[in-house]
Parts: structure tokens; C-alpha cells; sequence
């Protein structure tokens, strides 16, 4: 298959994924909207970046697709792959962010792209990656567990492989290594896939992206009513400077990004609104937030367990 038709296929399929995606957060937040921003990258390609801010759920969400290309790989895809060296490159995904105001809402995560390399006289090498991941604050286990196995549900007719290595690569992938412990709850990761041929490797691809509205909406309604108070509110707010210290010290999307020349603000709008930090925090003992340390920050077989 031609590199034009493949890249085709799957822009076309990321637009409408954007569309949908932020078609039905506004829906779920009943009153914000997300405010479009196109981008154009000078090397090559560009995007539009689409940010909700100070919605009635969500206090601050992004939802961005971008298809960037140039001649030079950067340095952090060649350390990676070598392979890549002296080709010209191709990249396109939606990834988005949202941050939600209620401390019993978690933050949600989720991307899907492609990838395609090139030089004169040797075949392409591309892939996909992707996955979603979810990050509580106050955890439900009726909502892991619903969120994981939409995650199964999705992989399951490409065999009963897919979710257990995918979940296994979202727990390793998501792990502050100088916090030693997890950012979440997982869910999916996975990249490099490209051994099943493009055909079914965009097939899998489709069905996590198209599995995360099914994954987070439920949630978003069923905890958007919950009281809550300062004292949650502060908790969030500690528990958000994680996220910032997982995509600027290990994210290798960020990475990526800034590396290619990528438009800032796009690239860091996966950064809450708000976030503290706070020297030597220990939560109290017993405490509805020392059960996230000890019950939800590690990887847990969560189909099975709860």
C-alpha cells in the first residue's frame, strides 16, 4: 500500500475522532465548549489544538490532532529506533487530556497515532500506538473496573493476548520511577504495532480510540454530583503535580514534540490548570487518601481483584 493512501486512511479517521471526542465532552459537561486552534509548524505539517476551559465538569481539557512531517528524524525516535537515521518522517494522532473540576471525577488520558519513515530504495517502517489510561484521585473500584474491561472488550477480537500485554505496557509505560509508584490505575499502551500488517494494526488502533468515550463517560456521570470540599479539592490539586512530573520528566510524546519543533502550547496543554506541591506530604493514616497510596498505586490485575 502506498505511504499516501495509508497516511490518508488514518487522518481522516483522527479528524473524526476529534470531532467526536470533544462533540460528546461538551455534551457530558452540559455548558463549556471547546475554542479551536490551528497551528502550522514551520518544518513541516501542523494541527488544531482544541481546549475546553472552565466548563461545569471540566475544568480544563484538551483535545488535539496534529500531522506533522520533515526530512530529519529527532534525536529521541533515533535513540529509540536507530533504524529511523537519515529518513524522512511522518506523524499524526489526537491526544487529549481532560482535567475535571470534581475531585471524585479522575483525569483521563488518551491518544492514538501513526508513524511512518522513508528513504530512497528501502521499505517504509511505520506503526501505530496508542492506549488510555485513568487517574483517580478518590477511586471507585466499580469505575477501574468498568474502565478496564471496556478496555478488554475492545481488544478482545484481535485475541486474548492484546489486553494483558497492553495493560502489562500501561503499567510499565505510566510508572514514576522516582516516585516508585504508578500514575494511576492504567489501562492500555502499546506502540511499535505493526506486525499483524496495517490493515488490522489501524483496525486495533480504531478500537481504542473509539473505546474511550464508552470507557470515561459513565464515570463522568456518575461522580459529577458528589459533594466534596477543601479538603478534596486540596488532595486533587497535590495529586496533579504527579501528572506534571510524569510528562516532563518521562513522556516520550513530549519528548517528541519539542524535539520536532512541535508548537509548545499544544505539546503542554495535557498540564492541569491548577496544581500544588507540597514538601514531605503524608496522608493521614487510614485516610480516604492514603488508600490511594496503599490500595490503587501499584499495578493490580483490577478484572480480577475487585
Amino acid at each position: 500500500m502506498q505511504h499516501n493512501t495509508m497516511l490518508d486512511q488514518v487522518n481522516a479517521y483522527l479528524t473524526e475522532l476529534q470531532d467526536r471526542i470533544c462533540h460528546a465532552l461538551e455534551q457530558a459537561d452540559g455548558d463549556g465548549r471547546f475554542q479551536e486552534d490551528p497551528w502550522h509548524r514551520p518544518g513541516g505539517g501542523g494541527g488544531r489544538s482544541r481546549v475546553l476551559r472552565d466548563g461545569a465538569v471540566i475544568e480544563q481539557g484538551g483535545v488535539g490532532y496534529s500531522h506533522v512531517f520533515g526530512e530529519q528524524m529527532p534525536a529521541s525516535a533515533t535513540a529509540h529506533r536507530p533504524e529511523l537515521a537519515g529518513r524522512n518522517f511522518n506523524a499524526c494522532g489526537v491526544s487529549l487530556v481532560i482535567h475535571p473540576r470534581n475531585p471524585y471525577i479522575p483525569t483521563s488520558h488518551a491518544n492514538v497515532r501513526f508513524f511512518i519513515a522513508e528513504k530512497e530504495g528501502a521499505e517504509p517502517v511505520w506503526w501505530f500506538g496508542g492506549g488510555f489510561d485513568l487517574t483517580p484521585f478518590y477511586p471507585f473500584d466499580e469505575d477501574i473496573k468498568h474502565w478496564h474491561q471496556v478496555a478488554y472488550d475492545a481488544l478482545k477480537p484481535f485475541g486474548d493476548e492484546l489486553y494483558p500485554k497492553f495493560k502489562q505496557w500501561c503499567d510499565d509505560y505510566f510508572w514514576l520511577r522516582h516516585r516508585d509508584e504508578t500514575r494511576g490505575v492504567g489501562g492500555l499502551f502499546f506502540d511499535d504495532l505493526n506486525e499483524r500488517g496495517f490493515e488490522e494494526s489501524f483496525a486495533i488502533m480504531r478500537a481504542v480510540g473509539d473505546a474511550y468515550l464508552e470507557a470515561y463517560l459513565p464515570i463522568i456521570a456518575r461522580r459529577k454530583d458528589t459533594p466534596y470540599g477543601e479538603r478534596e479539592r486540596d488532595f486533587q490539586l497535590y495529586r496533579r503535580g504527579r501528572y506534571v512530573e510524569f510528562n516532563l520528566v518521562w513522556d516520550r510524546g513530549t519528548l517528541f514534540g519539542l524535539q520536532t519543533g512541535g508548537r509548545t502550547e499544544s505539546i503542554l496543554m495535557s498540564m492541569p490548570p491548577l496544581v500544588r506541591w507540597e514538601y514531605g506530604y503524608e496522608p493521614e493514616p487510614n485516610s480516604p487518601e492514603a488508600r490511594l497510596y496503599t490500595d490503587y498505586l501499584r499495578p493490580r490485575d483490577w478484572l480480577t481483584e475487585l
